[in-house]
């Protein structure tokens, strides 16, 4: 559930913590994904996985950077067990446009 987490985001909603708090809720959702990828190959823990990468979407579009070793276990670890998985190739597909449009010359 993610009750707690909305509670200390709208609390630190007009601060200077939320930030810094979005781009921890974005590694640790990232790790928390590569954990259950790795534990769980056949993808029974479907439900948890989606509202997962549901907020890890959410904080990209509002973060816009991440740790880059978190970001490539990510890549590496989904492609590998759930590169069938629509909803990860979709939030995939989302961080990659997001992450790589300034560095990119390919996507002017």
């Amino acid at each position: 559930s993610w009750a707690v987490v909305d509670a200390i985001s709208r609390v630190l909603e007009n601060s200077e913590e939320l930030l810094s708090w979005r781009r921890h809720l974005l590694s640790a959702c990232m790790k928390g994904l590569v954990a259950m990828y790795s534990s769980s190959r056949d993808e029974s823990k479907q439900e948890v996985e989606r509202s997962m990468l549901l907020r890890l979407e959410e904080l990209l579009c509002v973060v816009e950077e991440v740790d880059p070793d978190d970001w490539c276990s990510l890549v590496k670890t989904g492609l590998k067990y759930r590169y069938r998985d629509e909803a990860f190739l979709k939030v995939l597909n989302v961080g990659i446009q997001l992450l790589y449009k300034k560095e990119s010359s390919l996507s002017q």
